[in-house]
């Protein structure tokens, strides 16, 4: 009899938390000896690991939803490489008359068999959008329910790989601060940012009252999941918490846990 007790207070523990201290003081009122537990049905959809509750070992891999948003990263480091090209020298502390001397994948091999250097870019690059890229990056897989360090190594990987030794090669040597910077930095900040965003998906993507601001800053901190959400549907924006259903008599306490 106590281990259906058990049950009944974990199957509401995990439907919901406002239900949990009705049922808690509702059990507590009857004898042990007078309660039949019958669970009528659990239904579960598939989540995502905003469902779950915060760890940063759990995982739940999503790794085709990964696929998508890799691709979507490699279109905007294109994008982004473009628009670097149009802003002027002293932005980018690119020589870009010199550069166009050399063909374009004779200089990025030039580049990549080089030993990484301190570069001399404007602080903001630095220390600002390169850490915020690398929390883009890492959230990139943690909403993919990747955990903390599989999110972090992600996050390395495409920020060495993908723009250091990729995309960014093709215009100046590897950087130092950036092999450095934007993973570390960029998976601290973007620890954060996924905190951020549970509690933004918990409320059903409103932020102190506003719907509008919720999906805004769901925008700001998750970009890559939020942009692919619009064309492969986002989980996230589904998101239904348990509903708990009950009903008990002196003799019988009926449930049903629907998700």
């Amino acid at each position: 009899m106590r281990q259906k007790i058990l049950l009944a207070i974990v199957i509401v523990a995990i439907g919901t938390h406002a239900q949990n201290s009705i049922i808690g003081d509702s059990i507590k009122s009857l004898p042990c000896d007078s309660i039949e537990l019958h669970i009528d049905s659990v239904h579960v959809k598939p989540g995502t690991i905003y469902d779950t509750p915060y760890s940063r070992t759990f995982s739940m891999p999503d790794k085709k939803g990964l696929a998508y948003n890799t691709t979507a990263l490699y279109g905007a480091g294109f994008v982004t490489l473009g628009v670097l090209e149009l802003l002027p020298e002293d932005a980018t502390a690119w020589n870009k008359t010199e550069l166009r001397k050399t063909p374009v994948f004779k200089r990025w091999w030039k580049h990549v068999s080089h030993a990484p250097v301190w570069d001399g870019d404007n602080a903001v690059f630095n220390y600002v959008l390169h850490p915020y890229g690398g929390a883009a990056y890492f959230m990139s897989a943690r909403s993919r329910g990747f955990n903390m360090w599989q999110s972090a190594l992600y996050s390395a990987a495409v920020s060495t790989l993908f723009w250091e030794y990729g995309i960014e090669a093709f215009m100046e040597y590897p950087s130092i601060q950036d092999l450095i910077i934007t993973p570390v930095f960029g998976s601290m900040i973007g620890e954060s940012f996924y905190k951020a965003k549970r509690y933004i998906v918990a409320h059903d993507y409103y932020l102190l009252g506003s719907r509008f601001l919720g999906g805004l800053v769901a925008w700001l901190i998750d970009p890559v999941n939020e942009f692919v959400g619009l064309f492969a549907g986002n989980p996230c924006r589904n998101h239904h918490r348990a509903d708990v259903n009950f009903v008990y008599t002196p003799r019988h306490l009926a449930m049903q846990v629907v998700f």
